[in-house]
């Protein structure tokens, strides 16, 4: 787990010839990539990239999607496709911390909604957000609009549960937010679907911006409601997950991702300790 600067923009950073952006700090975190970046730069990267004419793509890493990228090599690529993932968890900024490689805090898709959403409305941008159950899209571009003075909604969809399997309903999706010409797109179809389909629409919106955040869109909705932010900041936002939605929950988080994330602890805090550089006031003596 070690610090690294960012690789040369890909050519999906680049757009008629703007100029590159500034390498990004990336740390690494259960064997993923993520951008050691603050909410308020994430905004920036977005703002910048509108600036110049260069689209991205944003992935939300959380505990779960960690765990499928360490099992799967192909979720691994998809995530690594991303212009840049950022640590949707405390888990993740815990190891990072324990590793002595700290990111400098937890970005999560359902806080960039709204933040993304107000970098677009200050700059003359328009969102597109696609996911959720029906009229839930639609119910979170009313309360951006009415939140965020300048909102401009490209267009909204809530494609049924399997359209990503029916290649004609997924062709037809993907048309309807290319026709729309978005700056932003916010997809939340979870992980793995919606960066699936990011990857599809990523080479067809050179210029936008695609967050795939995942409950974000209900949320943003009203559907539910977020943990208070004391809980959030302790990294027990899971818990009110776990008991808003138990059975949907209750596998995934204490079946599988807490050993995981409990393991991800414990190998950080060993790599941590092997590689911490001695005191030099210590003496083999002492």
């Amino acid at each position: 787990m070690t610090s690294v600067t960012a690789p040369p923009p890909r050519d999906d950073r680049i757009t008629g010839g703007a100029p590159e952006p500034d390498p990004v700090r990336l740390c690494t975190v259960g064997g993923t990539a993520i951008a050691a970046l603050t909410e308020p730069a994430v905004a920036g990267e977005v703002v910048a990239g509108w600036a110049a004419g260069r689209g991205g793509w944003i992935v939300t890493v959380n505990v779960d999607i960690l765990r499928a990228a360490a099992r799967d090599a192909g979720l691994a690529e998809l995530v690594a496709s991303a212009t840049f993932a950022v640590a949707d968890g405390m888990p993740l900024v815990w190891a990072s911390r324990l590793a002595g490689d700290p990111l400098p805090e937890r970005v999560t898709g359902a806080s960039l909604v709204g933040t993304l959403a107000a970098a677009a409305a200050a700059h003359g941008r328009s969102v597109y957000l696609l996911g959720g159950e029906p009229g839930v899209p639609e119910a979170a571009a009313e309360a951006l609009v009415t939140r965020l003075p300048g909102t401009t909604v490209a267009g909204t969809d809530s494609p049924p549960y399997g359209f990503d399997r029916d290649p004609g309903h997924l062709a037809a999706v993907l048309d309807r937010v290319v026709a729309a010409q978005p700056d932003l797109v916010l997809v939340g179809l979870g992980f793995p679907k919606q960066e699936r389909l990011i990857a599809r629409l990523r080479p067809r919106l050179p210029e936008a911006w695609l967050l795939g955040c995942g409950a974000g869109i209900p949320f943003a909705a009203g559907q539910f409601r977020r943990a208070p932010v004391v809980l959030q900041r302790v990294g027990g936002e899971w818990v009110h997950r776990l008991a808003l939605e138990p059975r949907r929950l209750a596998r995934r988080y204490l079946a599988h991702d807490m050993p995981f994330a409990l393991d991800l602890l414990s190998r950080a805090a060993a790599y941590g300790f092997a590689t911490r550089p001695a005191d030099p006031r210590r003496t083999a003596r002492s």
